[in-house]
């Protein structure tokens, strides 16, 4: 929130007319900034001390507007940056198959341009109480019964009162900052603040006096003297996220720190000692960031005293139904919303689709379920839509056929319409798919006709049936 008492929005639209136009729209109920890039919108993130609770963003941005790879890229870095914020796409890439991937790098909604103005502050707004949900309780606390997970929370209890540093490894989305907190908790230290800084939320020319503070004067800007990090950090734990995002030059810094506890303000010459327990945390391979020397060896060496692996969710096996459980209750009594079931084969579609995107990505699959269909059963065909197509599914998932998704969507739909006529709907079905085809192919019945795999004489004939039939082009 702001000074305002507004939450914070960060729209990201290489068009200036769509950015001042909802920048316009929207500031009744946000402080809006807006970005027309991607280094852009990062550039604004690292000069704030804390993040926007919600992003609106476009995938088509400079240099490359007519694709979606700027767009998905920026996801994935606001999600680093900011592991809280809420993102919904606004895009005039529409494709079904972008909708899903940004889905699957965190990005909790996708709307497709022109959008009305009004339900774009809807989804805001609604997103925004999902935040506030969150806020303080264990939505995502670490849940499971799998052998990686009792192999983990062993892990926490033999190096949590411990005060050397640990070392947090794991996918973009696993949950490896309530790792760390979950080993500040279950210590000695857990009656202190928690202090969590992301290497990759700031300026690299910040982090040196963000974490060892500086002295009046020591910069432009420096009116005051003011403690770091590590000062902070008294008998208490600093957790250090995207480690591997430590430019060089500090990393001697904070090997020194590792090693004695000593430090200096920046612009002081004086030692000062801190007692802070250090836990990191990379989704890189460091090991391979040593031998291609863009990450010390010996900080490394100091910093994985203790070594934690969170595992990805696609190797949890059946806690992913514990985490369905566990989110679609909460989220529904938090929205006031009766909380959804799943039929027995969409139920087998869950349990063996990968979730690349991690608990992060599962989360935000069960917040768009619980708003969109509350209450009501989800059939495979609805639960195919929240999932990536480009993943590659496992066999489990592919013996899940075509065939089945229609037949369960088949019989619900003769048991939702008391007066079901087969000829009616297949009627509508066939003008649905005549249309598709002849949109494709700008209105040429030829192409059409190869499109649907029929001769150009049978769709002739079928048009003319409907009263439809034209010129072919």
């Amino acid at each position: 929130m702001t000074e305002t008492g507004k939450p914070e929005l960060l729209i990201v639209d290489d068009d200036p007319v769509i950015a001042d136009t909802l920048s316009y729209v929207l500031s009744g109920d946000f402080t809006v900034t807006t970005a027309e890039s991607r280094p852009h919108a990062k550039a604004l993130l690292r000069q704030r001390d804390t993040p926007p609770a919600l992003a609106l963003i476009d995938l088509g941005l400079p240099p490359k507007p007519h694709r979606p790879d700027e767009g998905f890229q920026l996801i994935a870095e606001l999600i680093a940056i900011a592991p809280t914020i809420k993102i919904i796409v606004l895009s005039g890439q529409n494709d079904e198959s972008n909708a899903r991937h940004a889905r699957t790098l965190g990005a909790i909604d996708f709307v497709s341009k022109p959008a009305d103005p009004a339900q774009i502050k809807a989804l805001l707004l609604q997103a925004l109480e999902v935040t506030s949900a969150e806020t303080g309780s264990d939505a995502s606390g670490l849940i499971g019964n799998s052998p990686p997970m009792k192999k983990l929370r062993e892990q926490l209890t033999q190096f949590a009162d411990a005060p050397f540093p640990v070392l947090i490894e794991g996918e973009s989305g696993s949950g490896k900052e309530l790792v760390a907190q979950a080993l500040h908790k279950q210590s000695r230290r857990a009656g202190k603040p928690f202090l969590a800084l992301n290497c990759a939320a700031i300026s690299p020319t910040l982090v040196e006096p963000t974490l060892f503070g500086y002295a009046k004067g020591a910069f432009t800007g420096a009116v005051t003297a003011r403690a770091g990090y590590f000062e902070d950090a008294v008998d208490s734990t600093l957790f250090l996220d995207e480690i591997g995002e430590l430019p060089l030059e500090l990393q001697a810094k904070l090997l020194r720190v590792l090693e004695n506890g000593e430090f200096q303000r920046v612009g002081e010459t004086q030692n000062r000692v801190s007692n802070a327990r250090i836990i990191t945390a990379t989704n890189r391979d460091l090991r391979s960031e040593v031998r291609h020397n863009r990450f010390r060896a010996d900080l490394y060496h100091r910093l994985s005293v203790f070594t934690i692996g969170v595992p990805a969710l696609r190797d949890l096996g059946d806690d992913k139904q514990l985490l369905l459980d566990h989110f679609r209750s909460f989220y529904a009594q938090q929205i006031g919303a009766q909380p959804v079931e799943l039929s027995k084969d969409a139920l087998r579609m869950w349990r063996d689709y990968p979730f690349p995107g991690n608990v992060r990505e599962l989360r935000n699959v069960v917040i768009r379920l619980c708003t969109k269909y509350a209450g009501t059963e989800i059939t495979p065909l609805l639960l195919h839509s929240e999932f990536d197509r480009e993943v590659q599914a496992p066999a489990g998932l592919a013996e899940m056929s075509e065939e089945s998704v229609l037949l369960d969507a088949a019989r619900r739909q003769i048991e939702a319409d008391p007066d079901f006529k087969l000829d009616e709907v297949l009627k509508r079905w066939e003008r649905g798919f005549i249309e598709a085809a002849l949109a494709m192919t700008n209105g040429n019945l030829s192409q059409a006709a190869k499109r649907l795999g029929v001769q150009r004489t049978t769709l002739y004939s079928r048009m003319q049936t409907r009263g439809d039939a034209g010129e072919d082009k």
